[in-house]
Parts: C-alpha cells; sequence; structure tokens
C-alpha cells in the first residue's frame, strides 16, 4: 500500500467528518479528541482514514476512534492503521483496548486484527448517547 501516516496536533476538527463514521455523536468525540493523539493516512491527496488513541494510565492505551472513509474502505487499511498504531504505541504500553459497539462485523474485524475480547460495559450507549444506537 502506498500510503503515509502522520500525526495531528493542531486543528483535529478537520477531520470531523471522518470522526462521525466512527463515533456518532460530537460530544462523545470531544470527550477524547484533544486528551488524544490523532494519526491520519493519506495517499497522495487523499486522506483515507483516521485514529485517535488515547493514554489510560498504567501502561494502557485506547483506540477510541478508527475510520476508513468510505471510498477506501475493504481495501486493507484499517487494518494497515491498526498494524501501524500497534507498532508504535507498543514501545510505551503494554495494552491497547479497543471500545466498540456489539455489531458482529465489527467485533470481527478487530479480532481479525488480534484484539480479545474483554467485557461489556452494559448500557454504555443508552446512558453516554442522546439518541438511539442501531447495530
Amino acid at each position: 500500500m502506498n500510503m503515509e501516516i502522520t500525526e495531528i496536533k493542531t486543528d483535529k476538527k478537520q477531520y470531523l467528518e471522518l470522526l462521525l463514521l466512527a463515533d456518532e455523536q460530537e460530544s462523545m468525540i470531544d470527550r477524547y479528541l484533544e486528551r488524544g493523539t490523532m494519526h491520519v493516512m493519506h495517499h497522495g491527496t487523499d486522506t483515507i482514514g483516521i485514529a485517535v488513541v488515547t493514554d489510560e494510565g498504567n501502561k494502557v492505551c485506547e483506540l477510541k476512534n478508527l475510520a476508513i472513509a468510505p471510498p477506501f474502505q475493504r481495501h486493507g487499511y484499517g487494518r494497515e492503521m491498526i498494524s501501524y498504531l500497534c507498532r508504535l504505541y507498543s514501545k510505551q504500553f503494554t495494552t491497547m483496548m479497543v471500545g466498540t459497539g456489539n455489531s458482529i462485523q465489527t467485533v470481527s474485524f478487530y479480532k481479525s486484527c488480534g484484539f480479545t475480547y474483554s467485557h461489556t460495559v452494559p448500557d454504555f450507549f443508552t446512558l453516554h448517547y442522546d439518541h438511539p444506537i442501531i447495530e
């Protein structure tokens, strides 16, 4: 794959359209965006995808947002981004968590990338989102 991944330190909201693909409520994105590290994947002038990772303490980081632009989905870019992030963050952290919904497709994707199921936070979406989330 001919792409480049760079860290974005300022004006992270310029990628809000992509961020909303993975987390559909802006107020929830606001809870982690500035404390997280954002990585953007480009291919030439095309923005392929984004990821936001936060430091959760005790050598644990969390992948809070991973989104690939629709024209580039299902071409291995999400898997490539996760591989990059795992290599990058393995130097500083012992565990990377992913918080996600319970859709079979999403859970299967993360399992295929080497993640294992840990736990479910009961009622997370109904307690934190202002509208129903349909999976």
